[in-house]
Order: C-alpha cells, then sequence, then structure tokens
C-alpha cells in the first residue's frame, strides 16, 4: 500500500465512507463516532495490512487493499482504495470481521 499517497490524500481531499448497513452497524455495536472511524484509517500501519490488493472497478477502477484492526477487543475489518486521482480515499469497507485475519507483516 503506497502509505504516503494514502495519508497525502487523506489530508488533501478527505476519506469517503461507503454507507453500507454493516459499516453503519458495527459503528453502532462499539458505540464509537464516525471521526473515531477517520483516526483508525489515519493510523494504519503496515502490520495492519492483511490481504494482497483486490481489483476495483466502481470507484476509479484502482486496488482496494485490505486491514485489520482491533477496536474494543473486537477485530475490523477494512477495505480502502485511493480511488481516481484528485478524489476521496474511499473506505468501502469497516465493519466486524466476518472471518479470522492474516496479518503476513505482524
Amino acid at each position: 500500500m503506497p502509505f504516503k499517497q494514502l495519508q497525502r490524500k487523506e489530508e488533501d481531499l478527505g476519506i469517503l465512507f461507503i454507507g453500507r448497513e454493516k459499516n453503519f452497524n458495527t459503528l453502532s455495536t462499539l458505540e464509537i463516532q464516525p471521526i473515531e472511524r477517520e483516526k483508525v484509517l489515519e493510523n494504519l500501519a503496515i502490520e495492519d495490512y492483511s490481504d494482497e490488493p483486490i481489483q476495483e472497478n466502481w470507484h476509479g477502477s484502482k486496488e482496494m487493499w485490505i486491514f485489520g484492526k482491533i477496536l474494543k477487543d473486537q477485530e475490523i475489518y477494512i477495505k480502502i482504495t485511493l480511488g481516481a486521482a484528485g478524489t476521496n480515499t474511499i473506505c468501502i469497507s469497516f465493519h466486524l470481521s466476518e472471518y479470522p485475519m492474516a496479518y503476513p507483516f505482524k
């Protein structure tokens, strides 16, 4: 994942969160505010990387990157894409993990 590019886009353009039901349910279940979700993404590290990139064809045809993070003792599945040039970083998934995740850099 090009972390520097991700961080620059987040600072310049912000993050767009896709409004999926399971993403909203996770915020509710964990009793966290959307701003806390943004902070989680801002603090992603290589150790949080979980799986190889997946091709994305809806938001600018960029790769989607899979990360995991422990939040309030729950594993969170995070899928993000840088999107097209000049657009927001897009967080497609931010929900409780449905399967155990691997972390090759931990």
